[in-house]
């Protein structure tokens, strides 16, 4: 077992998660909420940069709702994916679909903070696809944990 993994598996929060009876149901549950928010205010800012939503909100009042929600999401779902991972970091590192999940995960940031960009380029819209994509993907990689770890 790496080190740095078995420190992070018998540190006090780890602990508590694994013995606490709701503790990591909690913690799951946040999670699940940050994804939500993250894929519910992330998509439709992407979609606008393709012109689907036109019409429907003001952009700008669309951004200012859409982009802290993403942001809070993605926020959520990284404090309390660290913390799920805790439980078994040694396990969770070594499996394939993890580590696809967090490169996916790096990229689609990448592309949504890129591609956040108020004029409408083919740039933009090309970080808003690799974001379309990346998001979904991420979050079937997160679900296929349960049933590959």
């Amino acid at each position: 077992m790496d080190p740095v993994f078995a420190a992070v598996e018998a540190s006090s929060l780890a602990q508590y998660l694994k013995t606490a009876r709701w503790g990591y149901a909690l913690v799951n549950a946040t999670h699940i909420l940050g994804i939500a928010l993250l894929i519910g205010g992330i998509v439709p800012l992407n979609l606008r940069l393709f012109g689907v939503l036109n019409g429907l909100l003001r952009e700008d009042a669309l951004t200012r709702l859409l982009r802290p929600c993403a942001a809070f999401g993605l926020f959520l779902a990284i404090v309390t994916g660290a913390m799920m991972f805790s439980v078994d970091a040694d396990g969770y590192a070594a499996l394939r679909v993890f580590q696809i999940k967090l490169a996916l995960i790096a990229i689609g940031t990448a592309a949504a903070l890129y591609g956040s960009r108020e004029s409408p380029t083919r740039r933009p819209r090309m970080h808003a696809t690799i974001s379309l994509i990346c998001w979904p993907a991420a979050l079937v990689c997160g679900r296929l944990i349960a049933f590959v770890g």
